[in-house]
């Protein structure tokens, strides 16, 4: 079989991505520029499965897709080296190929949002990047966008510039040592407008806070993150327990990851 071949696999792709670029952005954080025609069919919210190279590890790594380029088929992905897996793809130089299945999962509901609207974003650590290309998009449709950033510290934050481009940013930080001390809860308590959507990705204690906070808001979404495995809904490695329901479930991989508030038991 050719290398560079693609298959579907349902609506799932498999496909060998070229690597354009990888940096170092934050201490033991990459940013991974990948190319292929996969990139044509995704969209903000969607992440990738991919292959780490090297037979000693069986299991793929879910990565979250930062940014969509379609015009020149690229994609960037934004990791923190978490063990030996994602310390094999940081070693990946431009040239070389990546094999990738995705695009994965349901996005962020973006539909009928324009002018008109007022949007906030909230994300946390390495929960920042999916938040990237949402703000893109809904810049482009003129939604007033506010961003709220939690860190741990100030060598932690990630992506500030990016998204100033498209929402006013708050930023806080644990130890006070950028910005606002405190978590994301001490500036959004603070917010004297209403939002018509509210989009969040980040630790669990953020995604508790946020699923409480607007667990009635009509258009609220939580993205979450899980161990996989195969990464097509079929293991049930990755369930979530639904509200008042002893039986009914949902997978993170083929449910999710982007859930709304309310809907899973955090």
């Amino acid at each position: 079989m050719n290398p560079n071949c693609k298959k579907r696999m349902g609506a799932i792709r498999l496909e060998i991505m070229k690597v354009v670029s990888q940096k170092e952005i934050a201490p033991a954080i990459f940013e991974l520029v990948l190319q292929g025609d996969m990139v044509e069919a995704m969209k903000a919210g969607q992440f990738l499965h991919l292959r780490v190279p090297d037979d000693a590890h069986l299991l793929r790594r879910p990565i979250s897709i930062s940014s969509i380029d379609k015009a020149n088929k690229q994609c960037h992905l934004i990791y923190r080296i978490e063990g030996s897996g994602t310390a094999i793809f940081s070693t990946l130089k431009t040239g070389d190929s990546l094999d990738v299945m995705g695009p994965q999962g349901n996005g962020f509901d973006l539909s009928d949002l324009d002018k008109q609207n007022r949007v906030l974003l909230v994300g946390g650590g390495i929960g920042v990047p999916p938040l990237l290309e949402v703000a893109k998009q809904l810049h482009e449709r003129g939604v007033d966008v506010t961003t709220v950033l939690g860190f741990a510290t100030k060598d932690a934050v990630i992506l500030e510039d990016e998204l100033s481009q498209y929402s006013k940013v708050f930023v806080t930080t644990d130890d006070g040592s950028y910005r606002t001390q405190g978590n994301v809860s001490v500036v959004i308590k603070e917010f004297d407008k209403k939002f018509d959507a509210i989009y969040s990705c980040g630790a669990p204690g953020m995604m508790k806070y946020i699923n409480q906070t607007f667990y009635e808001h009509p258009r609220a979404y939580l993205s979450l993150e899980s161990r996989m495995a195969c990464g097509m809904g079929a293991c049930y490695a990755c369930v979530l327990k639904v509200p008042e329901s002893e039986t009914a479930s949902q997978r993170v991989c083929e449910d999710g990851p982007v859930f709304k508030t309310g809907t899973v038991v955090l």
